[in-house]
């Protein structure tokens, strides 16, 4: 689990837009990249959809944090 961890958050955050919470265009690529990762490290598949809208609404969280300023 800690692996996956590791792993979305470098993810997501080198993949991240200024306006990726205000534009659903733009959420696809993360939510993309978020069900790969699970999809490789054998998440169940039952279970993907909730992991990926719970990595998301966090990545919401913090993405602050993750951004460039501008």
């Amino acid at each position: 689990m800690r692996m996956i961890t590791r792993e979305l958050v470098a993810s997501l955050g080198a993949n991240l837009t200024i306006d990726w919470t205000a534009r659903k265009s733009a959420q696809a690529k993360p939510r993309v990249l978020a069900g790969r990762i699970l999809k490789r490290f054998r998440y169940p598949p039952d279970k993907q959809e909730l992991a990926t809208k719970t990595v998301l609404e966090q990545a919401e969280l913090v993405c602050k944090d993750w951004l460039p300023a501008a």
